[in-house]
């Protein structure tokens, strides 16, 4: 069993989010006349996957042939159920000349997959509810931003879904104009490139734990920025920065590091973090539109990476 269908088994989106009817202007892709896009029995007729629905309506060859390069035709004609957020052969053709052929190169067939399950959201979402949710936890692990304005579902800010609730035996094809791409780099990586990371990248190479966060993780970061590390007093990082007190630099960064990947709406709905690398729990509370984790006051969140999820912090968590 391919490990990224072992993850839709157990993502909680597919339970909780509820199957509204679709809406009133969604109808199926050119060529799906085995599907239907609007009736509430659809669920019961449809008689094709979304593999040979997509294969039907003639304008997913691109798609059809990415699937078959990263060994996932199978899989998506399971049973499911799939939500999956179909770019046309013109979407593809958006993308930088040379990308497409690239990525169906057998040595990069682990990207491959990494972006086609980034358009794939397990279980059944229609567009009425995926219209109500910021975001979607996709098979990739990352998650797909989700917003609704005069009448057009976006994602990523980007891609519009032009065609909605085309329904299969296994589940619904959302058709969108632009293929999204999940983040390429590891945690470590994103933090570097941001720029308001700089001490704490120094501090996770000083601490010897660069290669740990680089590795295929998911981790969760609860990443200080510069001006956190500048809260404390000066002679303190620098004794840190140490050899002499590398075990103790590491330990105060385990602190930072939750094994899995947890996204904000996660964090605040709980009264605890998981436990951190460093094996303490973090208290989380929520107050005035705040989240705070332990001392520190969550700035910003789910900023995504191939091997986990950021969330910034404006204080230096310390070891009780």
């Amino acid at each position: 069993m391919p490990a990224w269908i072992a993850l839709a088994s157990t993502v909680a989106l597919a339970a909780t989010v509820s199957l509204a009817g679709s809406p009133s202007h969604a109808r199926p892709a050119d060529g799906a006349s085995s599907c239907s896009s609007s009736s509430a029995s659809a669920a019961s007729t449809a008689s094709s996957d979304i593999v040979d629905t997509a294969v039907a309506a003639g304008s997913f060859k691109t798609l059809a042939a990415a699937l078959t390069a990263a060994g996932l035709v199978d899989t998506l004609k399971g049973s499911g159920p799939f939500t999956v957020f179909a770019p046309t052969d013109e979407a593809f053709a958006k993308l930088p000349e040379g990308t497409v052929e690239n990525l169906l190169k057998p040595t990069n067939k682990e990207a491959l997959v990494a972006v086609l399950t980034y358009h794939v959201v397990p279980g059944k979402v229609d567009s009425k509810s995926a219209s109500r949710l910021s975001g979607a936890s996709s098979v990739n692990g990352q998650r797909i931003a989700l917003a609704a304005k005069d009448g057009t579902l976006r994602l990523d800010q980007r891609a519009a879904v032009v065609k909605a609730d085309i329904e299969c035996s296994n589940g619904v094809i959302h058709v969108i104009d632009e293929v999204i791409l999940p983040e390429q780099k590891n945690v470590l990586d994103v933090a570097a490139d941001a720029g308001n990371f700089k001490t704490l990248v120094t501090a996770i190479n000083a601490a010897g734990l660069a290669d740990a966060l680089r590795a295929k993780g998911p981790f969760t970061i609860l990443a200080p920025t510069d001006a956190a590390f500048r809260k404390l007093p000066p002679e303190t990082l620098a004794s840190l920065l140490k050899p002499e007190n590398k075990e103790k630099l590491a330990a105060i960064l385990k602190l930072h590091v939750i094994s899995g990947r947890q996204f904000a709406d996660q964090v605040v709905a709980s009264a605890r973090t998981p436990a951190t690398l460093q094996g303490s729990e973090l208290d989380v509370t929520s107050k005035n539109g705040k989240v705070m984790v332990g001392k520190a006051t969550i700035t910003a969140t789910d900023i995504d990476a191939s091997n986990g999820v950021i969330h910034v912090i404006d204080t230096v968590l310390l070891p009780e």
